[in-house]
This record gives structure tokens, sequence and C-alpha cells, in this order.
């Protein structure tokens, strides 16, 4: 832990968000003071966690849910560590692995399922490249649920009315928001590749460079 104190005591952290992802992918955990962070023998969560569906509801069969709600203790991967720069005070996050009391790990955690399946691809002699995007759509502020979403105004001071495809022009409408997604990813060193309108209204995918890109980028 003296190698993660000296990080977050340089950038005067004063927060961290301990994570875990569940299988949809959504961060789970716990925050607590940088000071505490150090100091803690260890933070904890329970393994039903990861039972749990998307919307938080339990599956129909119950039977792999234990009564006492077992708990398993988070192991911080000093490598994953990062500021976060949408936070008001000076956060950083930490994706932590997850194990048992005796130090094995819990075998329905996603980074365990993860490297159970690289290690499938290590034994064939295989190196599998992931190229990850993410696509969604923009939506105006909706605080009543009794009327459906529609896009946002744009820097036009106009909404989306028809398909735009690949348009530069429905881009530009909103470059302030994707002004911080930039400097967002920059502090959390994700490198965007290409940033495209999709079909819909106000639809929109952010690429990012995977491993072959990186790889070529590195040796340039």
């Amino acid at each position: 832990m003296s190698d993660i104190e000296n990080w977050l005591k340089q950038r005067g952290v004063t927060e961290v968000e301990c994570l875990v992802p569940d299988m949809a992918g959504s961060p789970r955990g716990k925050i607590m003071p940088a000071h505490r962070f150090v100091r803690e023998e260890g933070v904890r969560l329970p393994e039903s966690l990861f039972l749990q569906t998307v919307t938080g509801e339990w599956p129909d069969d119950m039977s792999a849910i234990h009564p006492a709600e077992i708990d398993m203790e988070l192991v911080p991967d000093i490598d994953t560590i990062r500021l976060v720069p949408w936070a008001t005070d000076i956060t950083a996050q930490v994706i932590h692995d997850c194990v048992h009391h005796d130090g094995s790990p819990v075998d329905i955690s996603p980074r365990y399922v993860l490297r159970r399946v690289l290690k499938l691809y290590e034994d064939q002699g295989w190196q599998p490249i992931v190229a990850p995007e993410l696509e969604f759509f923009l939506v105006a502020r909706n605080v009543d649920p009794d009327y459906p979403l529609v896009p946002p105004v744009g820097r036009s001071g106009r909404q989306e009315t028809v398909r735009q495809s690949y348009s530069i022009d429905a881009v530009n409408e909103f470059d302030p928001l994707f002004d911080d997604i930039y400097d967002y990813c920059d502090v959390q060193e994700l490198e965007i590749d290409t940033l495209i309108h999709e079909s819909g209204a106000a639809q929109m995918e952010i690429n990012f460079l995977h491993g072959d890109a990186l790889s070529r980028a590195d040796q340039a």
C-alpha cells in the first residue's frame, strides 16, 4: 500500500472509490477517505452482489444466495488507480479483485471469470484483441417519467428531427460535451480512436484504440 499512499499524497487525493465491476459491468463498491483507505485492513462487500441483475433484482432461483450474506474481501489492483476528473473533490478510484477470507479468488467475480477465459486463450497460443466502443444516445433532461425521452437542444438551438448518420455537423452540435469527454479520457488514460454520429437521433459512438493499434503506435 505504500506505493498507493505516495500516489494519493502527491495528488492531494481526499477520497477513494473502491470499485468492483458487477456482471453487467457497472461499478459497485464503497467510498472512503484517502487516509482510511491506506490504513484499512480490508474492504468487504457481500458476495451476493454478483447475483443481482442489471436492474438490481434477484434471480428466480435463490438457491445460490447464502442466507448469511457471506462477505468477500477486496484487494486493490494498483495498476488501475486513476483520478476521477468529474468529482468535485480530488478523488481517486481503484478497481479491486475479490477473494475469500482464505485468499482464494471468488469464482463468480467478473474479473476472475475474465482471467479464466484469458487462460483458455493462452493455452491455445492465442492472443485476444479487444476493440471496445461506447454507443449511446444523448437525451434532454427528463424530470417527468410520464413524458418520453427526446433529443437535447444543441448549439444551434434546435433538436434533431431527421437521421444524421455520420454527420460531422451533428456531432459538432455538442462540442462542449465531447470536449469534456476527451479531457476526462486523458485523465483516466483512455485512448480515444474515433467519434461518430450513428443512425438514430443524437445517437453517438466512441471507439477506443485496441491492442493492435496501441502496439503499432508504440513502434512508430
